[in-house]
């Protein structure tokens, strides 16, 4: 209760800093209707996850790992009432981020720190885990730094006590990441690590002054929470004996606080699942009483921005719902574009022909989830380029041990996809060529790793993105199945008739295309065709192909 208290004066706080934001968005009533391939898209969308609509020059893409640290940082050093991040882990040598938050903590007595984070992966290993580098902070502000660790339920029992801690992560982790401070938010897939902030090729996109959208992610961290373990000191704790004790932990310098004395930590699924979409319809609704009020009086310069939570674990699956949506409506605008009625040809034309929308789509850990290769090979109206990970830009490449397989496990299961392409390609081929509307390519930089996913939608080949999904998931069976995932759709509507100088919506689809570019300038040939894959790799692969 306190907790929450507190959150409710630090938003009050901050939303009196955001109402010159509203007065400039009720400023003006023009609006842009989305291109005939988004209108249904985002009609639907609407009726099923919440929405935001932000100003587009509100938003800015981050192309270098380098700029979102120094932005992550500059944020930091900036905060006034909140901080709150959201990740796998925080690296070990992350020295400079950890004495910025200390400093900026002891400058403002009024901050507050929020972290939530992955226990398997942040106790681990030993000495120079993320548990052991935060207890500083905890020790220096035991009453304004919060650390919750979030254990997948997955994982229990006798396997609980014999998987080796480097690969318990393997029946699930805590997967969001979010980078918050005040009504400022980065949303992206990348870590709290040194790769990701020098030579690891990720997605950053920032929001500024956005109080909305803040308050959404702050609420959504705190929604989880009650789920997890509170990180504390084991010098200034005492094991409650509430009954909970037996579920909390000494671990050398800190504990594990299990708070919910009605609830064992591996029994949380159907709370956990009622909790996610109690939140999400809440915050559908506030949306729709808020516009049924006229709050928001959606400007032609605003995008519209839809939260997507997948949970397989708790049954939560908005992702899977957003994809088959999303091939749906492509299909029916296919079909009223290449079959139109015979009387609105002109005399002696039998067919007309129009450009497919071009999908771009990336993972670094790219094992394409059932489901969506289906949709993929199944709907070729749809001009599609992939980009994965090369092995040698594989985060686990040179591993020792049985991880330094994993790239070519990766291997393995794109060599199964390509097969899959071509016997689709055969037998529904495009316009009688026989060719496959999907692309295949993989990425390599020297000294580099790529960690980049989420898609892009455009109109056409020659055209910039109306739509993009971004956020932590790889669109794998690990991020559909296991891993908890929060990421977002945004919808830009199309540029005015009269093109501005300095139109907002246009200059964001332009730094969207930009971001495929740079993305796409590392990009060869896939050559997967030619590698072996050891047959005890495939076998790794068929025990624990999910686990990718």
């Amino acid at each position: 209760m306190l907790l929450s208290l507190r959150s409710n004066v630090l938003r009050s706080s901050l939303n009196i800093n955001s109402l010159c934001i509203a007065s400039r968005l009720s400023s003006t009533c023009a609006t842009r209707k989305f291109q005939p391939i988004l209108h249904d898209i985002v009609a639907e969308l609407k009726q099923h996850q919440p929405k935001f609509s932000i100003p587009a020059d509100g938003i800015r893409i981050l192309s270098q790992p380098s700029a979102f640290y120094s932005t992550l940082l500059d944020m930091i050093r900036r905060a006034e009432e909140r901080i709150f991040l959201s990740s796998l882990y925080i690296g070990s040598s992350e020295n400079e981020l950890i004495a910025t938050l200390m400093n900026r903590l002891a400058e403002k007595q009024s901050l507050h720190l929020y972290l939530l984070l992955d226990l398997n992966r942040s106790t681990r290993p030993g000495p120079a885990s993320t548990a052991a580098i935060l207890l500083p902070l905890l020790r220096a502000f035991p009453d304004r730094v919060h650390v919750s660790l979030f254990r997948s339920p997955n994982l229990r029992g006798i396997l609980a006590k014999i998987v080796p801690p480097r690969f318990k992560e393997g029946w699930g982790t805590w997967h969001a990441k979010i980078y918050g401070v005040d009504n400022d938010v980065i949303i992206s897939g990348a870590n709290l690590s040194k790769d990701y902030f020098t030579n690891r090729r990720d997605r950053y996109i920032r929001f500024t002054a956005q109080v909305h959208l803040s308050d959404y992610c702050f609420d959504f961290l705190q929604e989880i929470t009650p789920f997890s373990y509170r990180l504390l000191p084991s010098e200034a704790t005492t094991l409650p004996n509430n009954g909970t004790n037996r579920n909390s932990q000494i671990c050398g310098d800190y504990a594990l606080i299990w708070s919910d004395p009605e609830t064992h930590p591996h029994r949380i699924r159907d709370k956990m699942q009622q909790a996610l979409t109690s939140f999400q319809a809440t915050n559908r609704q506030k949306f729709e009483g808020e516009e049924k009020a006229g709050r928001p009086c959606t400007s032609s310069s605003n995008v519209t921005l839809f939260p997507i939570i997948q949970a397989g674990q708790f049954c939560v699956r908005e992702e899977e719902h957003f994809f088959q949506l999303l091939f749906g409506h492509l299909k029916k605008a296919a079909m009223r574009a290449y079959l139109p009625s015979v009387g609105s040809l002109p005399a002696g034309v039998s067919s007309i022909v129009q450009e497919r929308p071009l999908m771009d789509l990336t993972s670094g850990y790219f094992s394409l989830y059932h489901p969506y290769q289906k949709l993929f090979l199944l709907h070729p109206q749809v001009e599609v380029r992939i980009v994965a990970a090369s092995p040698k830009a594989n985060g686990f490449y040179g591993s020792q041990g049985i991880s330094g397989r994993i790239p070519e496990g990766y291997t393995f299961l794109e060599q199964k996809f390509m097969r899959a392409v071509r016997r689709t390609a055969d037998r529904f081929s495009i316009f009688g060529s026989g060719q496959s509307n999907i692309d295949l390519s993989e990425w390599e930089k020297d000294g580099w790793t790529y960690h980049a996913k989420g898609l892009w939608l455009s109109p056409s080949a020659d055209s910039s993105p109306v739509l993009t999904l971004f956020g932590s998931t790889n669109l794998n069976s690990r991020s559909a199945d296991i891993d908890t995932e929060l990421s977002f759709v945004m919808a830009l509507p199309p540029s005015t008739a009269s093109p501005a100088a300095n139109d907002p919506v246009e200059t964001l689809r332009e730094q969207l295309a930009r971001e495929v570019a740079v993305i796409r300038e590392d990009v060869k040939p896939w050559k997967g065709d030619s590698r072996k894959v050891r047959w005890l790799t495939k076998l790794i692969v068929f025990l624990v192909g999910k686990k990718l």
